[in-house]
């Protein structure tokens, strides 16, 4: 099934300072989730990002805010988002049902999250760039266990190009000379 952007939401779970330096592959896992976020805002998509326990693993990376135009946060106590009531009902209410999902730690917090929203029903995407834990083995097998639960794999780079879904239009021009170059000339930092 394709990704359409009006069907989406991007979730960004617990990219926060505390966490991300000790994360195997978190500054490609923010790189890529600050440029698919970015699309995302230029399309119109929502991004909604968590964070686990604010005060001990301070607030989401001020870095990967910037890169972001309009977004919501949420604040939770639960490893899974959708444990948590009003986060729950606030994304039932938008009518989304397309999630794209990626985040820190991949076998925590975002395979939580993302056994949560498949359990309810929403169509997930699991972004495998932008999902990391402190050991890459254990975002592997979080990835394998979320698709085998009914996920599906995703690069930035297809769920871009799904959310565009055609070249001529002036959205497209906008958004190739915006966003789609490397994301290596977009560097994100942490803090």
């Amino acid at each position: 099934m394709l990704l359409q952007r009006e069907k989406s939401l991007l979730l960004m779970v617990d990219f926060q300072a505390g966490l991300l330096p000790v994360v195997d592959g978190g500054q490609k896992a923010v790189n890529e989730a600050a440029w698919l976020g970015e699309m995302a805002c230029l399309l119109e998509v929502p991004v909604w990002l968590t964070e686990q326990s604010p005060e001990k693993l301070g607030g989401s990376s001020v870095s990967l805010l910037a890169c972001l135009n309009n977004y919501r946060i949420w604040q939770k106590q639960h490893f899974g988002a959708m444990a948590e009531a009003e986060f729950r009902e606030a994304l039932n209410a938008t009518g989304k049902t397309q999630i794209v999902l990626c985040g820190t730690e991949a076998h925590i917090c975002v395979l939580q999250t993302g056994l949560g929203l498949l359990e309810a029903g929403y169509d997930l995407y699991w972004l495998s760039e932008a999902s990391a834990s402190r050991r890459a083995q254990e975002a592997s097998l979080a990835r394998e266990r979320a698709c085998a639960n009914g996920a599906v794999a995703v690069t930035a780079d297809m769920v871009a190009y799904e959310w565009l879904h055609r070249c001529d239009t002036a959205l497209f021009k906008e958004a190739h000379q915006r966003l789609l170059k490397p994301r290596s000339s977009r560097p994100v930092r942490f803090f």
